[in-house]
């Protein structure tokens, strides 16, 4: 059991920090794992190309960033202010995990097709981005890449945790960021290399591991609302 951490204020009563350790390594194995697989950078690489087909390599290189930086505030913020909106709202969090778990299984789903999803992008903002009346940020950055899903997880992976702990997750959110800038960066010269094929693939391999995240996710939501299933 982890206990809260303090020092001796001047009248001489320890003052209590929220600071306590961190989880186990392989929770933020699983939260970067589920996290890359929800943001899934190939299924985005089609959509970055077609937007910036007609664009210059330095606007390429700045959308790209651009839309980076907007996907890692967006997962910031939901690791920082998730749980006070939890609170707000009157969820616990096993609802939230029961939730977040069927969105996620809705992805993954549409993953094993190859497909983007409802749950990621409507036929109408489809249209619209194909239109090019949007800059790509929207909705490529949001919700595109992080929307419901990517929401859900790092909102439920940064629960009733400590100041370590969400240092920790914002190291992981960097990471993965990190992995979809540089997707991103080259998405025009991996395109033609991988292929529809190729980047399908990848698509469904990731939409295999979200399957089996999403399963689990619902399941210790479950036994946290029914505690009788144990």
């Amino acid at each position: 059991e982890r206990r809260p951490q303090g020092r001796a204020g001047r009248d001489g009563r320890e003052i209590a920090f929220p600071v306590q350790g961190f989880a186990p390594l392989g929770e933020y194995l699983r939260f970067a794992v589920t996290l890359t697989a929800v943001l899934d950078p190939f299924l985005a690489v089609p959509i970055f190309v077609s937007l910036t087909a007609q664009r210059s390599e330095l606007e390429r290189t700045r959308l790209a960033r651009v839309v980076t930086l907007t996907v890692f505030f967006v997962l910031v913020g939901a690791a920082l202010f998730g749980e006070a909106l939890l609170t707000m709202i009157g969820a616990s969090l096993p609802a939230f995990r029961v939730g977040g778990g069927l969105v996620l299984l809705l992805m993954a789903l549409a993953m094993l097709n190859a497909r983007v999803g409802g749950v990621r992008q409507s036929a109408a903002e489809a249209e619209e981005l194909e239109s090019g009346e949007v800059s790509g940020v929207v909705p490529l950055a949001v919700p595109l890449l992080a929307g419901p899903g990517a929401i859900s997880t790092t909102l439920i992976a940064a629960q009733a945790r400590s100041l370590l702990h969400l240092v920790a997750m914002l190291g992981c959110i960097t990471g993965v960021c990190a992995l979809l800038r540089l997707v991103m960066r080259f998405a025009h010269a991996l395109a033609p290399r991988m292929g529809t094929t190729g980047l399908n693939i990848a698509t469904r391999l990731l939409g295999r591991l979200l399957t089996a995240i999403a399963i689990q996710t619902m399941a210790e939501g479950l036994l946290g609302l029914l505690p009788g299933l144990r």
